[in-house]
């Protein structure tokens, strides 16, 4: 029997395989180009979890990853270090009215979320200035932060465990049920899932697949404080910079300033942000940051989905054999284990059973009807 082929290891590749050998799939193979992982998200991510969504369906994607997650030791083998703060979203009179929608939108899904006037919100973090803020959406259950890259080795091991196949090559040519490798290799395929992150655009391409992803890049700088501040969740300024705790440091970052996020741009730590757009706005947020230095940063990829800023999950449409499973725009670690298990039923059922993806299907693309996710970080 032909094989299922993976082209992407990194965690949402690996979850998918993980899965579809726990439902019996027995010829799986995983290409990847890079063993080590060095530019891989997965790898290079800040690895954090919320339920804060605008779009009912990342809610529902990331409510079975904490679950997930919570159960990792006794799944994966694998201690992940969940902690469970929570976020907090500021928002500023002009952001006041989308806070309140997607409010309406999270409890309108259960979620455990409450909305904070600024002297409730001084009153419950002290260390926060609420200068500028009109209204605060806080996260008290089931948001938090994780060791990701322990998730995606878990997710590496144990599926081959289980008997998957993971060849260190790289795709140069798709077909339907061929790919391509750089050694020279073909391996016919029954399906290919397109699960490459920030290289999937560049692999659909090769197979005169249009497929809106690129790679962007996002820098974190982790930061050390001289004041002592009470534990905090991970706040987002309405101006778009992050905070959050990180063992006795923190880490923080932001999106880069229209003009200056091209795709594939250098995986350099673009230090300018710190100086400009990230350490000013935290200095002002929480005072004692003022005195903060870095003591360490890094670049990673997000699988940008320049279409909506959601992730392209399925079957192509008119290529039966080619599933989707890429462009979630920094939400794939948390949605691993999620999407992992709807696509390996997908394949294996011909349909999703425990959470419908279909409206993240690649047909959206081509119909020009975009999900938009509010609450991008």
């Amino acid at each position: 029997m032909r094989p299922i082929v993976i082209v992407g290891g990194g965690v949402m590749g690996s979850s998918i395989a993980w899965h579809l050998a726990g439902l019996g799939e027995s010829n799986v193979a995983v290409v990847e180009r890079d063993p080590t992982y060095a530019q891989a998200s997965s790898a290079l991510s800040a690895s954090s979890i919320r339920q804060q969504f605008s779009t009912p369906l990342n809610i529902h994607l990331s409510r079975y990853g904490i679950g997930f997650l919570r159960q990792a030791k006794e799944l994966l083998d694998v201690d992940l270090g969940l902690k469970e703060p929570g976020y907090l979203f500021l928002a500023s009179p002009a952001g006041e009215a989308v806070l309140r929608a997607n409010h309406a939108v999270q409890k309108g899904e259960g979620c455990a979320v409450e909305l904070l006037d600024p002297a409730t919100l001084g009153r419950q973090f002290p260390a926060i200035s609420s200068e500028g803020v009109a209204l605060a959406s806080y996260g008290t259950a089931n948001e938090g932060w994780f060791d990701g890259p322990a998730l995606m080795q878990a997710f590496r091991r144990k599926a081959r465990e289980r008997g998957v196949e993971y060849v260190h090559d790289e795709v140069v040519g798709l077909a339907p049920h061929k790919v391509t490798l750089r050694s020279g290799r073909t391996i016919e395929a029954r399906t290919i899932v397109i699960a490459a992150g920030p290289w999937s655009g560049e692999v659909a391409a090769r197979g005169d697949i249009a497929l809106p992803v690129e790679p962007r890049r996002r820098s974190v700088f982790v930061f050390d404080c001289r004041e002592s501040v009470p534990p905090l969740p991970l706040t987002i300024d309405p101006s778009g910079a992050w905070f959050r705790p990180e063992g006795r440091f923190w880490i923080g970052g932001t999106t880069p300033a229209e003009g200056n996020d091209p795709s594939g741009a250098p995986l350099e730590v673009q230090h300018q942000e710190w100086e400009e757009m990230v350490w000013p706005v935290l200095a002002e947020r929480v005072p004692a940051f003022e005195a903060a230095k870095v003591v360490n940063a890094w670049a990673g990829y997000y699988e940008y989905n320049t279409f909506d800023q959601n992730g392209i999950v399925g079957r192509h449409p008119e290529i039966d054999s080619i599933v989707f499973a890429t462009g979630f725009s920094g939400h794939g670690i948390q949605q691993s284990p999620a999407v992992g298990r709807a696509v390996a039923e997908l394949i294996v059922h011909g349909d999703y059973r425990t959470l419908n993806l279909s409206p993240f299907g690649y047909e959206r693309i081509s119909a020009g009807r975009p999900v938009r996710e509010l609450n991008v970080v």
